[in-house]
């Protein structure tokens, strides 16, 4: 039993004691406190037909809505909100819960965002509407989503700008290091400074940066890391392998609430020509003279440099007038061998023994060896080929045991004593047998290689390797060798 010492309280109902604990409100008070309660407060009838209005929201235009009284509610809204407005008065005139609706609301200095509620006060039918005003809220969330938008474009510039930083830092030619000058230890070095130091890159980091220097240059390489505003000049080092002549400058910056030294080490330019130096010419010279071929290409098999040797074999006038051709144009069978050879460049890293042809400028054609490497440079491959021509004046003892078993005439005198179907069986087998060790021969027996070269799919060749005895059992079946 509810009693006025032990009320049961609920969000979603009026007071349980309003005489007790409101009194008698007369109508001055009522409509005071309607229009405190909300920023725009109007009064409708049964027909839905605005009677009053009043305006108490210190934003709203209090001149705005007095051209919509005694006008259908339903005609001041915008016509996204007119199904809303008939839901609302509909509620409050069957007496069901009211919950609050936004609404468009049409005045005289424009559409105005108002939240709607409605309640049935039970005279003749008629409604009271609350409105509250949305526009700041609706300012905040645009202020909001604007702050959002702006930290997004700020984080994808600092992304482009990382990206842009780590494109140059590692294309950069000049050693570049980041050292931690507390620790007195590498964070991060570029490729440029591992071809310098002769490592990886990649394993320069977590070093000790005084272990790059000779021990005479160590203390005035760690004075980089203490004090720069006091050597804003390059200072003269001589590298852990006694290597003289070196530029060392550091330039110091903040990340993370941390100070970094960016350590740049150039030769400089009274620099001696180096032994390594000198032993790369004399190999560039002994390539230049050796009888087999040898070609450098980039990454899309585009030449970069050949030999003497070459220019002999392609009949080419120059190295000039090889530079910047596709090698596809001198080498291969058409739609071929190029592919089986890049795809095995790319797994494996080299091809060893290729047998495939080379095409002069004037399109004769000669067979040839191949063996290939593929080295990273920087961020790019690069692929070098030795191509050396095959002269055989005599077939090779596997050739001549695969002859046809008979010949044309002989052939023919088999007609009448077995069928038609046997003959050609027994020739197709024989020529089945020798296009796939031919083709095994070609790819350095890759099966799936092969497969490509004769048009057939790996489980087929794999049957006919099994059924001519040729090592394609079940246990070879997952194997390419």
């Amino acid at each position: 039993m509810l009693t006025s010492e032990n009320p049961v309280i609920s969000s979603s109902s009026l007071f349980r004691l309003p005489k007790e604990t409101i009194g008698d409100l007369d109508a001055e008070t009522a409509a005071r406190l309607v229009a405190a309660s909300s920023d725009v407060a109007m009064v409708i009838d049964r027909d839905g037909i605005i009677r009053d209005i009043a305006v108490s929201g210190s934003d709203m235009p209090t001149d705005g809505f007095s051209d919509i009284i005694e006008r259908r509610w339903v005609d001041t809204v915008a016509n996204d909100s007119r199904r809303k407005v008939e839901e609302i008065l509909s509620d409050a005139s069957a007496h069901r819960e009211s919950r609050w609706r936004e609404v468009n609301q049409q005045s005289a200095s424009g559409s105005i965002p108002l939240r709607y509620m409605a309640v049935d006060f039970g005279r003749d039918g008629r409604v009271i509407a609350l409105g509250h005003d949305l526009r700041a809220g609706q300012a905040m969330q645009q202020r909001i989503l604007q702050a959002q938008q702006s930290m997004e474009r700020d984080y994808v510039k600092l992304r482009q700008a990382e990206s842009r930083y780590r494109v140059l830092f590692q294309m950069a030619s000049e050693a570049v290091l980041i050292v931690d000058p507390v620790s007195k230890k590498i964070v991060e070095a570029n490729p440029a400074a591992g071809n310098l130091l002769g490592a990886d890159y990649s394993s320069l980091a977590g070093q000790a940066f005084g272990k790059l220097f000779h021990p005479d240059s160590r203390d005035l390489a760690g004075a980089l890391l203490v004090d720069q505003t006091t050597r804003p000049e390059p200072i003269s080092v001589r590298l852990a392998d006694g290597r003289q002549g070196y530029q060392a400058s550091a330039a110091l910056f903040r990340q993370d609430g941390s100070a970094h030294a960016l350590i740049s080490l150039s030769a400089g330019a009274n620099e001696p020509s180096l032994p390594e130096d000198e032993a790369k010419q004399r190999l560039l010279r002994v390539l230049n003279r050796i009888p087999d071929a040898f070609v450098i290409t980039d990454e899309t098999m585009n030449i970069l440099d050949v030999n003497l040797a070459f220019l002999e074999l392609s009949q080419l006038p120059s190295a000039d007038a090889a530079k910047g051709e596709s090698l596809a144009r001198f080498l291969g069978r058409p739609g071929v061998d190029l592919r089986v050879l890049t795809r095995n460049l790319r797994e494996h890293g080299w091809v060893r023994n290729f047998g495939t042809v080379i095409r002069t400028v004037h399109g004769d054609q000669e067979e040839v060896d191949l063996s290939a490497v593929s080295v990273l440079t920087g961020l790019e491959a690069t692929h070098g080929f030795v191509i050396r021509p095959v002269r055989r004046a005599v077939p090779p003892p596997s050739a001549r045991q695969e002859q046809l078993p008979r010949t044309a005439e002989e052939l023919t005198q088999l007609v009448g004593r077995i069928s038609l179907r046997e003959i050609v069986a027994e020739t197709t087998d024989v020529i089945e047998r020798m296009c796939i060790k031919s083709a095994l021969n070609l790819t350095g027996n890759n099966r799936a290689s092969a497969a490509e070269i004769l048009g057939l799919s790996r489980q087929s060749l794999y049957s006919k390797l099994s059924r001519h005895g040729l090592g394609g059992s079940d246990n070879d079946l997952g194997e390419d060798h």
